[in-house]
């Protein structure tokens, strides 16, 4: 595809759902840098972390539901072209929540779509998923000829949704507007590979959550199985240039796009090992990964596990003091099973070409996750917190409780060290003041090295003592 850089761009308006986030963000800012004439954003959220930027380009802001109407329609009426990014239920917690799946990827493209036809959008590109053909069993280099599964055969309810999602944006393709004589709509799907960069808010802070607290217990399969990854950036080119190719005015090639319908995978172009992409990431942060593996059988049964779990606490999955689930099955046949597609196709129609390599990827991931950790709270691994809180409590219960169950051997160790049990009472005491006074010394030289986080020192170090002081100091120090 021959078009200049900034084809069917200046001047015209764009609406982008899901605007707010990681990618709408990027992508609204790309627009106008680009010469848009008016940027929008449908989100729920009223605002984000990029939402500051977003105000200074003059992207305009629609606070609203894609599962509603009314919402849709305010945002859509007048624009050009439509970037339809936003979904719900990719990973973690969402997975499990069904109805709210299918009501925003499925019911809310549907009046994404009818809008069009209203409104007489001409374009409308979707962001799907490589997962509308992926469900569970190896693909090596597959392309856009691969059918979709049959519904029972997905191996989650987010990756059905978006099959059904993608297929309804597809079968749009070529429809006339309601306003008879005005032209058509055209469509088209972009399934991007797992995405990362800086300020990435999904896959890489789980990772780094789950690191931090020693909760990566082992990697899933071995190390020949091989998924992919998409920068930022050149997801963001690749809508671009998918927008451009639904442009009916092209010269010598005037009511045929050539993107009209199509689907097309988007990646670096560099298969690799999942867990080996993030290693050298994690290695920054000073994290690493464990050298046990866990079999692809073996994994999904904890998943299957975890699945049960979270299911049962179900009414609670929206709670911020849930914490996302170690791994689910879904997620355990992406990164424990061979799959990775062909970017020739888009290549060949796009002009697609990944601008920025996997190496100046991390790269740059890497400097703004190193920047970011001097900013947020570290500490030790979760079982740290165990034994040193089971121990705490296990003092204070042998000097000041009676004497019950599990308690008489530990009461008879505390008693065989301390002598009395005025000596364990006593034990108890200097340990709270001394981990109060390193609480209160945490705080002064948070104050100086992490004062946005300095309360938050000041009481993982009262329950951890030298356990937390330590990483505070190691800041200090850097």
């Amino acid at each position: 595809m021959h078009v200049s850089e900034n084809e069917g761009i200046e001047g015209k308006t764009f609406v982008v759902t899901g605007g707010l986030g990681y990618v709408g963000a990027t992508l609204c800012l790309e627009l106008v840098r680009r010469g848009a004439g008016r940027v929008r954003t449908l989100d729920l959220r009223a605002s984000s972390p990029w939402s500051s930027q977003l105000s200074k380009a003059g992207v305009v802001f629609i606070t609203g539901d894609i599962t509603r109407e009314k919402d849709v329609k305010k945002a859509l009426r007048g624009a050009d072209c439509v970037f339809h990014v936003a979904s719900f239920g990719m990973s973690g917690k969402e997975l499990l929540q069904v109805g709210r799946i299918d009501a925003i990827n499925i019911d809310g493209t549907c009046l994404i779509l009818d809008a069009c036809l209203d409104f007489g959008i001409k374009r409308l590109v979707y962001v799907s998923t490589p997962n509308v053909v992926f469900g569970g069993k190896e693909i090596i280099n597959g392309n856009e000829s691969l059918p979709y599964l049959p519904l029972d055969d997905y191996t989650d309810p987010y990756s059905r949704s978006k099959s059904i999602a993608e297929q309804l944006v597809l079968k749009y393709n070529g429809r006339p507007f309601k306003e008879k004589n005005s032209g058509c709509l055209y469509t088209c799907a972009i399934r991007p590979a797992a995405i990362y960069g800086p300020g990435e808010d999904r896959h890489f802070p789980r990772i780094v959550n789950l690191a931090k607290l020693g909760m990566i217990l082992f990697n899933i399969g071995d190390s020949t199985v091989k998924g992919e990854w998409v920068y930022l950036d050149n997801l963001v080119l690749s809508l671009l240039l998918a927008s451009m190719g639904l442009l009916d005015d092209i010269p010598g090639r005037e009511g045929r796009p050539i993107a009209a319908g199509q689907s097309y995978f988007i990646s670096d172009g560099s298969p690799v090992n999942n867990f080996e992409f993030v290693r050298p990431f994690l290695r920054s942060l000073g994290y690493d990964l464990p050298k046990a593996s866990l079999s692809l059988s073996s994994a999904l049964k904890v998943g299957k596990m975890f699945w049960v779990l979270y299911s049962i606490l179900y009414p609670w999955l929206n709670k911020t003091w849930l914490p996302e689930p170690l791994l689910l099955p879904a997620e355990v046949y992406k990164v424990g099973v061979t799959h990775y597609f062909s970017l020739l196709k888009a290549k060949q129609e796009l002009g697609y070409v990944p601008m920025v390599s996997p190496q100046e990827g991390m790269a740059a991931t890497i400097s703004s996750w190193q920047d970011r950790k001097t900013k947020i709270l570290d500490g030790p691994a979760i079982y740290t917190w165990f034994f040193v809180i089971l121990g705490m409590f296990s003092v204070f219960a042998v000097g000041f409780l009676p004497d019950f169950g599990f308690l008489s051997p530990v009461k008879a160790l505390a008693l065989f060290l301390c002598r009395s049990v005025l000596g364990v009472q006593i034990l108890f005491v200097m340990s709270v003041l001394a981990h109060a006074l390193e609480g209160v010394y945490a705080w002064h030289l948070a104050k100086k090295v992490d004062p946005a986080n300095a309360t938050a020192w000041f009481w993982q170090t009262f329950a951890l003592g030298f356990f937390s002081l330590r990483f505070l100091l190691k800041r200090a120090r850097t």
